[in-house]
């Protein structure tokens, strides 16, 4: 009895530190080009009543007026700054999963894998074509003090 008890206790403290995990992803995150290392955007992650991650596009640093030429739906011709980027991200061991991540620039939307480094100071976001992450690419976000 004592044993079973001992594992259901370890068993909910580990499940405790993948939630908080997951909730420390929430705030505003400065995305960075990965051409010349200058800074994009802010991105304002959430997590919505219905316990998925969602993040929006809050700031751009340049051209704040673009419009999304290249999306589809009802994103299109629709301004970059205040769009719904990232939807329908789930938390599993501490990490965001199987939602999606819109490209803008392209237009094109991505299978979506969100983690935080050790530090709680950068996020690995990688987009990709499929579930595995094996066919994308990531990039680091920086947290917005």
């Amino acid at each position: 009895m004592k044993k079973t008890f001992l594992l259901l206790a370890v068993a909910f403290a580990f499940s405790l530190s993948a939630f908080a995990q997951a909730d420390k992803i929430v705030g505003k995150w400065k995305t960075i080009d990965d051409k010349d290392g200058s800074a994009k955007s802010i991105v304002y992650i959430f997590k919505a009543t219905n316990g998925k991650y969602y993040g929006k596009i809050e700031k751009l640093f340049k051209d704040a007026e673009k419009l999304c030429t290249e999306c589809e739906g009802s994103n299109k011709d629709q301004p970059i700054q205040g769009m719904q980027i990232i939807n329908n991200m789930i938390e599993k061991d501490g990490k965001l999963t199987d939602g999606t991540i819109l490209d803008p620039k392209t237009g094109k939307i991505y299978k979506c894998n969100i983690t935080l480094d050790k530090s709680g100071e950068k996020l690995n976001v990688r987009g990709s074509l499929d579930k595995g992450g094996w066919i994308g690419r990531s990039q680091t976000w920086i947290r917005v003090k």
